[in-house]
């Protein structure tokens, strides 16, 4: 049976180690000065070289040759997913107190320490705090969180970082070339980014792709992994940002027909969304934001590819332009007064009469809505865009702007509102944020947004029946702080 690669290429001293120099380096110095600490903590993700990095150093702490085939009786390695109770602390804690039998220190490799119970920890602390001399404590953990402060500050805490994909492919190169196999270079640094900073789920994979016999290719890579190729990603982005939900529709159908996992495309959209906001050619909208954030959700719903395509397909519904989604703009209904006749004067029959219209109460109709007053300051198919992408995000916030006067001059966009309640409701701290966001969309980020309040728009015209209810001066009195509406009849 073959020698798996990743075992085959653990490294045999520190200076082997890849990715890792700022620990490396400091270890090498500390253990040819004789400086040994009585416990040492290694964190880090998983596959960075925790676990080789700790039984390295207690081979040369005890200036042994380190052979991964033969074990030393004074160096143990405990598991602590499956040695995770007390007793077997209790265990160490008895047997510490024993002298090495060969060896100048008795070394303690405990892995996945996070693992060990509340009562282990316990018991593990007092072997901490009073260690004989010649003993050695290393812990490994991809969960530093879930130690208990009183472990981590009795110990020496190193951090191990993800593995560079540069490095990592770089490494990966040197053993295809060992290995004789023939694997191009966009191949390995795509093996190397799946690896997310794990050294040895990249060398795995690298031996799963080698034992097919034939030569390592970018798409051959691509095929194993279910990795949609990149202008497919961009493609889609570009579908879904121009606000053409049919063609994202059929795009993300091609890739779910291809057997591309939700999780993976989600995964490299967000990536190519992220790069383009840090390059600067997109803006880090709240639309955009909520959908990093849903993206990242993908791999945990029941149903990934529906979640997938509803949030990608709710950004372009909301990028569409008004021509696409024309606003339809309700008109007030009207309402005739009855007519009033003399005391003097009989009425017509009823049955020769048109049937009199009587709201139950009065029924305001307001102005046409002054979205645009000044078309030379401001185009009527930008501020259009501006309404409809707030009407699709933020109804309540959309029944206020709507009825606003947009004014743009000089950089500056003033929001003239007839009513004191509608300017207040705009300018609160949630609300002023939503609409930036989406008028810097639109506008450019350099837009500096007031408001204020104009009386000039809050007269409604009312109409009142024969025998109102509500005088007219309370219903101006009611419009002065919520503002004109319709009453439309059930």
């Amino acid at each position: 049976m073959s020698q798996a690669f990743y075992r085959k290429y653990r490294s045999k001293n520190l200076s082997e180690v890849v990715g890792q120099d700022h620990i490396t380096s400091t270890l090498s110095q500390a253990v040819a000065a004789g400086n040994i600490s009585h416990a040492y903590l290694f964190t880090g993700p998983r596959g960075v070289g925790k676990t080789s990095v700790a039984r390295i150093l207690a081979h040369d702490i005890n200036k042994l040759p380190y052979d991964e085939e033969k074990p030393h009786i004074d160096i143990i390695e405990i598991d602590a997913a499956s040695n995770r109770r007390i007793d077997e602390i209790r265990d160490i804690r008895d047997k510490v107190h024993i002298a090495p039998a060969s060896a100048t220190y008795k070394v303690y490799i405990i892995d996945e320490v996070h693992m060990l119970t509340k009562e282990a920890f316990n018991a593990l602390l007092k072997t901490l705090e009073e260690p004989p001399a010649h003993v050695v404590f290393i812990l490994a953990t991809t969960e530093a969180h879930k130690l208990p402060e009183t472990i981590i500050s009795r110990t020496q805490r190193y951090n191990f970082k993800p593995i560079d994909d540069v490095a990592a492919a770089g490494h990966l190169a040197k053993i295809a070339k060992q290995e004789g196999i023939e694997a191009s270079k966009e191949a390995l640094e795509l093996i190397a980014a799946y690896g997310k900073g794990s050294f040895r789920d990249s060398i795995s994979l690298l031996d799963q792709l080698a034992s097919s016999g034939q030569a390592v290719e970018l798409e051959t890579v691509r095929a194993l992994l279910g990795v949609p190729a990149g202008t497919a990603v961009s493609l889609i982005l570009e579908t879904m940002l121009a606000g053409r939900s049919d063609q994202l529709l059929t795009q993300l159908q091609d890739l779910r027909a291809s057997g591309i996992a939700p999780a993976t495309i989600a995964e490299e959209v967000a990536k190519q969304l992220r790069d383009r906001m840090v390059q600067g050619s997109l803006s880090g909208s709240e639309v955009n934001l909520a959908l990093l954030d849903k993206l990242i959700e993908v791999p945990a719903k029941s149903r990934p590819y529906d979640y997938l395509e509803l949030a990608l397909l709710s950004v372009a519904l909301a990028r569409q332009s008004p021509a696409d989604t024309p606003a339809e703009v309700p008109k007030p209904p009207h309402v005739e007064a009855p007519a009033v006749q003399p005391d003097n004067q009989m009425s017509p029959p009823a049955e020769l009469t048109k049937p009199e219209v009587k709201p139950a109460q009065p029924v305001i109709v307001p102005k046409p809505s002054p979205n645009v007053s000044v078309k030379s300051q401001l185009d009527d198919k930008v501020w259009n865009a501006v309404l409809t992408d707030i009407k699709k995000n933020y109804a309540t916030i959309y029944g206020i702007m709507r009825m606003s006067r947009p004014r743009l001059e000089a950089g500056e966009l003033l929001l003239e509102f007839g009513f004191p309640f509608h300017h207040k409701q705009i300018n609160q701290a949630a609300n002023r944020q939503k609409i930036a966001s989406i008028i810097a969309t639109h506008l450019g980020d350099g837009i500096t947004i007031t408001t204020a309040v104009n009386s000039e728009l809050n007269a409604p015209d009312v109409v009142l029946d024969s025998q109102p209810e509500i005088a007219p001066d309370s219903i101006g009195s009611i419009t002065n702080i919520f503002g004109g509406g319709e009453v439309l009849e059930s």
